[in-house]
């Protein structure tokens, strides 16, 4: 029988794509205590990268907030992961913080990580609700528009 975060996904018609694996010399997720810590996710489904380019260049703001939920999916599918499917263990998000691949003048970070942020209250309802950090930074892995981590506590 499906947990309740399996049923609230299902409800939403949301798929999670397959958790990627590490590009470099680190490990998807850490746990210390209750807390869980997932390594940074890119514009990624299942291999496929996505959302390539800059915010205020060649990525819109609409794709770039895509972006940023694609990248809370993957955290997600990390989660699940790590959890061995129960996704029901995620007591809360603590914190997301969300990296902006964008030109220097770029200032609408907020808008683009609302797609992770978002994500994440559909998901988990009020657990979901978190702190949070949206940064523009001068690039990302892969030409990556949106890079994602996030903190949950864990039962």
């Amino acid at each position: 029988m499906p947990g309740r975060i399996e049923q609230r996904l299902a409800e939403l018609k949301i798929e999670l794509p397959n958790p990627a694996s590490p590009l470099g010399s680190y490990i998807p997720a850490v746990q210390t205590g209750n807390l869980l810590y997932l390594s940074g996710q890119i514009c990624h489904w299942n291999g496929e990268r996505r959302y390539l380019g800059k915010l205020g260049a060649e990525v819109s703001v609409e794709d770039g907030k895509a972006g940023a939920r694609l990248c809370g999916l993957n955290l997600i599918a990390q989660a699940k992961r790590f959890l061995d499917g129960d996704l029901d263990r995620v007591v809360r998000i603590v914190r997301v913080g969300g990296f902006v691949n964008a030109v220097p003048t770029f200032t609408d970070q907020p808008t683009i990580v609302n797609g992770a942020s978002d994500l994440m209250v559909e998901v988990f309802g009020d657990a979901g609700k978190h702190a949070r950090t949206a940064v523009g930074v001068g690039s990302l892995p892969g030409n990556a528009s949106v890079e994602v981590d996030m903190i949950l506590e864990i039962k």
